[in-house]
């Protein structure tokens, strides 16, 4: 059940109670009686009713006015987001965030100039003097060191923020720095892209090392179990692998290791899935 706000968050997704309607749209209420206009091209009458509450993102538009929208940026305040610059002033840059107006990225949070058509890794905040969001490349403060809360196992969400010899830089759950390294990574992967991945390790130094498959012999077994049957039937239920197969042809069609793959191979064996022959795997015919 929906919460309405106790007070109006710039910046963030707000559940607010439509209050009253204008000639320029509905003027939404938190519970302390502060007031946010929707402007009417996200208007719809047919389920913003008097007195519903409706999920609303707010912002300051053009002219510095506090609005709504109902549309969700690719970044909140508090979470961080990969960007591309389409605009370039004197005093900073503009990123394309998702919403009619353009996030302002100041000349003072640039580690470098940017560049028309670049992308980079950027963390959405909140100047709480202006009230304006804004992003920074400098992302370092916005990450936590207090990692009390986390388990090894625990799955998170991760944003992919830098490639390095090791492997790749992460951010997990929009709060932590992590690593998932290079002899554990077995499908292709790109800076700004997020996916769930899985904590291996919580470092001394309050770094997380993270693989991107489920821990835990179960988790991975059933998990690599059933990446090799989906592959075996969208190919006609048969393969050309074996026990024998390069490591690379493995990782390629697989995205497993080799190891994974033959411990994954010999229990859809034992249970009778699929059979082994001389140079590829097969389904098992169910009669």
């Amino acid at each position: 059940m929906k919460e309405q706000n106790l007070f109006i968050e710039i910046g963030k997704i707000n559940i607010l109670k439509v209050h009253r309607e204008s000639e320029n749209g509905l003027y939404l209420q938190a519970k302390d009686d502060s007031e946010v206009l929707l402007p009417n091209i996200y208007v719809d009458k047919s389920k913003m009713a008097l007195d519903s509450l409706i999920d609303v993102f707010v912002y300051t538009d053009s002219e510095d006015r506090v609005v709504a929208t109902t549309l969700t940026p690719k970044a909140k305040v508090g979470e961080f987001g990969y960007f591309e610059v389409v605009d370039v002033k004197h005093y900073g840059a503009f990123v394309d965030w998702g919403l009619p107006k353009d996030l302002l990225v100041p000349l003072s949070q640039q580690k470098r100039h940017f560049e028309v058509g670049s992308k980079h890794i950027l963390a959405v905040a909140l100047d709480e003097k202006t009230n304006r969001v804004y992003a920074t490349q400098k992302i370092g403060r916005f990450l936590s060191c207090d990692t009390s809360n986390l388990r090894v196992k625990a799955k998170v969400e991760i944003l992919i923020v830098a490639k390095t010899p090791l492997g790749y830089k992460v951010i997990a759950n929009n709060k932590y720095e992590g690593m998932i390294y290079n002899n554990e990574i077995f499908k292709p992967i790109e800076i700004g892209q997020k996916m769930d991945a899985y904590i291996k390790t919580i470092r001394k130094d309050h770094k997380l090392d993270l693989i991107l498959q489920p821990i835990g012999k179960n988790n991975q077994n059933d998990s690599d179990t059933n990446t090799i049957l989906a592959k075996l039937g969208a190919n006609g239920g048969s393969l050309d692998f074996t026990y024998k197969s390069d490591a690379n042809d493995i990782k390629e069609v697989f995205a497993m290791s080799k190891k994974s793959f033959k411990k994954a191979l010999t229990k859809l064996i034992e249970t009778n899935q699929i059979e082994l022959l001389e140079d590829k795997i097969k389904l098992k015919s169910r009669r």
